[in-house]
């Protein structure tokens, strides 16, 4: 009788570790496991990048506190030592001193008394006023992502993309680079440092095999030429040769070529992101932290997203937004669902359920894009969740909490496949228009516009004729909670008395708080209180749904336009702030149930397996990895910079 799988692997602060399966790996070609074996060395080789990316003295820091775990020999079974061990936990776990979520810096729970105690159980020699800064002084390098107005944003910042540079001197630099005539503009900025020199000069330290980050490139790039021995078809084999081209040099050129070679090939069973994405943690937008995820195409759920990729044409026509914005091509939309074989960088161990990629405008309006969403996560998300008594303690009408447990996971899944597929591929710049032109409300619009754009189709009679949704009533599950989350519960993630800083947050709030100011007022929804408690009841869905589709329109001309004071309006109003009252009410429900409200997956481990004279015979995904052992394991196996 086989041992039933377990999800969790540990918990801590607010965090629980989940394990993922990668279901269906057993059915791939012997071929096939070694292209995502060797990708996945190509992705975990990345490893030191996030941390040096967060901030400039996270690798430092990782290797002391890592060497005290290891080498400490004074009593660990106080609770000092347990709150060092829950430290560093959280430590790996952000890939930081800053908090993944809400970029602010961390606790230690222990004071420097101790710290110090520490470092001489290990004969420590080093700078320990640069440490008693770091990670004592809750004013030095405060906030990894400064988004609040009023201040320069860059040297509010703490992460390692810009030193001793103001915003305006980065504003600057960028903007006499950028071309606003230019068709195929150069994502300026994106795999570099940006540092002031000795003498005042202003330059870019770029991220390349014999650059920055030159040891761990040069390990990827090494694992990416042992992929392409296994590579299934000949437009994979160029993506991978693009990538290696990109990483050699550091030309944002080759990128954009890499990226077009990466958006065609949809052919290929698995597939995979490496490389410098996404710019969330650069507070202008122009940076991309480095990810990477293996994965390869789950066949029978894709029929889902394929259904609903082949009718991009229908859903661009039938956007609620202005002609003026609307595409009057669309071109090479391609989803499916994928399953996550390998987790790095900025996407591990916290990752995303959905990707959209490529980031520039112009090569999505012209090549197209790829949108997956990652359903091997979402069921681990799923199943983990089971049982944890948050629906029956936030939602007080029965009926639509058998509604959200009845059809959550589906709908959860549909709006991800709607929010990657078509949601980030829909409406267009006008010309001239900068694709930069919304600065550090771009990533909060952009998430806001997808979000809008699966909510309003969501409920759309169209569903029901692709036959991706099983009940015409099955859209309200989603509705409930998109406004439950974005009005009360996503709080739970935010200390008391703190703002909401990452651009998913303030798009959940932007949203729920704009559509309840309207709805309250016309009766489609209000609060109930009741025992004391603060619940949501909706009213009228059909109307909820046309003020998702009003703001689906606002957002779009904003974008569309470039409409930076708007847009800025728009955040600030209804994405930041969070009501007190409410927060501390929210805050204490949620503690009463011991859920953590952050979670992150250890990955698999692939095992080679051998015959008698050497052969591999196969690839075996091990299960039983912990949580500390993965991260000891990876920090000296991939440890390069």
């Amino acid at each position: 009788m086989s041992t039933p799988f377990t999800y969790q692997v540990d918990r801590f602060a607010d965090i629980e570790v989940l394990r993922y399966q990668v279901p269906g790996f057993e059915s791939l070609s012997l071929s096939q496991k070694l292209l995502v074996y060797h990708l996945s060395e190509a992705a975990l080789a990345g490893r030191d990048i996030i941390f040096d990316q967060n901030y400039r003295y996270n690798l430092p820091l990782r290797r002391l506190l890592t060497d005290i775990w290891q080498r400490y020999t004074g009593p660990r079974d106080t609770p000092e030592f347990a709150a060092f061990t829950v430290y560093l936990k959280r430590f790996w776990f952000a890939n930081g001193i800053h908090h993944h979520y809400s970029t602010l810096k961390m606790p230690t729970g222990f004071d420097s008394a101790y710290w110090n105690r520490l470092l001489d159980n290990i004969g420590y020699q080093g700078d320990r006023q640069l440490w008693e800064q770091v990670l004592f002084d809750p004013a030095f390098d405060a906030k990894r992502v400064q988004l609040d107005e009023g201040g320069d944003l860059i040297q509010g910042s703490a992460c390692n993309f810009y030193r001793e540079v103001t915003q305006a001197e980065v504003e600057h630099f960028y903007g006499a680079m950028s071309d606003s005539t230019d068709p195929e503009p150069v994502s300026y900025g994106l795999n570099s440092r940006l540092e002031k020199t000795s003498d005042g000069r202003i330059e870019e330290r770029v991220w390349k095999e014999d650059g920055l980050y030159g040891n761990s490139i040069q390990a990827i790039c090494f694992h990416l030429r042992q992929a392409l021995n296994y590579a299934e078809t000949e437009a994979q084999k160029q993506v991978i040769e693009r990538l290696i081209d990109y990483y050699r040099t550091g030309d944002l050129k080759i990128f954009d070529e890499y990226s077009i070679l990466w958006t065609r090939d949809t052919q290929s069973q698995v597939d995979f992101v490496n490389g410098f994405i996404e710019t969330y943690g650069d507070p202008l937008g122009f940076k991309g932290s480095w990810e990477s995820l293996v994965n390869f195409r789950n066949e029978a759920a894709t029929k889902r997203t394929k259904a609903i990729s082949d009718q991009a044409a229908w859903f661009e026509a039938h956007s609620p937004i202005d002609d003026r914005f609307r595409k009057k091509e669309v071109k090479g939309i391609s989803a499916k669902v994928i399953t996550a074989a390998m987790l790095a960088g900025d996407c591990y161990p916290a990752t995303p359920i959905g990707i959209n990629l490529p980031n520039a405008d112009w090569i999505r309006k012209q090549y197209g894009s790829k949108s997956v969403t990652i359903e091997n996560i979402m069921q681990a998300y799923e199943m983990a969740a089971q049982g944890n008594g948050f629906n029956e303690e936030f939602y007080e009408n029965e009926a639509d909490r058998q509604l959200y447990e009845k059809y959550g996971f589906i709908t959860d899944v549909l709006h991800t496949d709607l929010h990657e597929c078509l949601g980030h591929g829909s409406g267009q710049l006008l010309e001239g228009v900068s694709t930069d032109a919304l600065k550090a409300y771009g990533a909060t619009l952009e998430e806001a516009r997808a979000d809008l754009f699966a909510l309003y189709f969501m409920a759309d009679a169209k569903m029901l004729e692709l036959g991706v949704l099983p009940d015409k009533e099955a859209y309200k599950a989603a509705y409930y909670h998109q406004m439950l989350v974005g009005l009360l519960t996503q709080s739970v993630r935010i200390p008391l008395g703190e703002n909401y800083e990452e651009a998913h947050m303030r798009n959940r709030a932007l949203i729920a708080r704009w559509v309840f100011e309207r709805g309250q007022k016309a009766g489609v929804c209000d609060w109930v209180r009741k025992d004391g408690k603060t619940y949501l009841q909706i009213t009228d869905y059909e109307a909820l749904r046309q003020l998702f589709g009003q703001l689906l329109g606002e957002i779009q001309r904003i974008k569309s336009e470039g409409d930076y004071e708007a847009g800025k309006q728009l955040v600030e109003t209804y994405g930041v702030k969070i009501d007190p009252v409410l927060h501390r009410e929210i805050l204490q429900r949620y503690e009463q149930l011991q859920i953590a409200p952050y979670k992150g997956f250890v990955n698999p481990v692939y095992r080679l397996q051998h015959d008698a004279q050497g052969r591999i015979t196969d690839v075996v995904p091990d299960y039983t990895e912990g949580y500390i052992e993965q991260m000891l394991r990876y920090d000296k196996q991939y440890g390069k910079e």
